[in-house]
């Protein structure tokens, strides 16, 4: 299986499985997001642009799926995959608090950003539901479930393509 296939299966499995099952799974008032969670292990291991890729047709078809607003999970998703394929292309590629961190701060940020989003084009969102109320559950699903997440998609992406990986940015100066 090629590289590009193994990262769109990826994708698309992720995707589905959010929006049919694990979005619908409530635990402590929040619940996990695997497609982030692939999206994050894809932009560390495949970089900036593989990362934005994925997340912006990961979020895509969640908008779709779900007749959400169209765009809005597609832009934060991939936001999200360019700055951590970056983050990973500079300094966090190998060390191994890089998907945790990564997870962490992007769940956060999501909530964030999404909130505001969706705020500014006037959809009634509740801001104590959605930063508060969710927000920590959430936060402590992903990170239970992203280092399990991580050694899934670094296994599929090493088998689908043994050889290839993205070298870490020299800064010069």
């Amino acid at each position: 299986m090629s590289d590009n296939l193994a990262l769109a299966a990826i994708v698309f499995v992720s995707a589905l499985l959010q929006v049919t099952l694990v979005a619908s799974l409530d635990v402590a008032g929040g619940a996990a997001d695997v497609l982030l969670l692939a999206l994050l292990s894809i932009a560390l291991l495949r970089g900036a642009i593989t990362g934005a890729v994925a997340g912006f047709f990961g979020g895509l078809i969640v908008d779709i799926v779900t007749l959400d607003t169209l765009g809005v999970t597609a832009l934060l998703y991939a936001l999200a995959g360019y700055w951590t394929g970056r983050y990973g292309e500079t300094t966090g590629r190998d060390r191994a608090h890089a998907p945790l961190l990564a997870v962490l701060v992007f769940t956060v940020a999501i909530a964030f950003a999404g909130f505001g989003l969706h705020f500014l084009l006037g959809e009634e969102v509740s801001a104590r539901r959605a930063l508060f109320e969710t927000l920590l559950p959430s936060v402590a699903l992903n990170l239970i479930l992203g280092g399990a997440v991580f050694s899934l998609c670094r296994s599929l992406l090493r088998r689908a393509n043994p050889g290839d990986r993205v070298t870490e940015v020299r800064l010069l100066g």
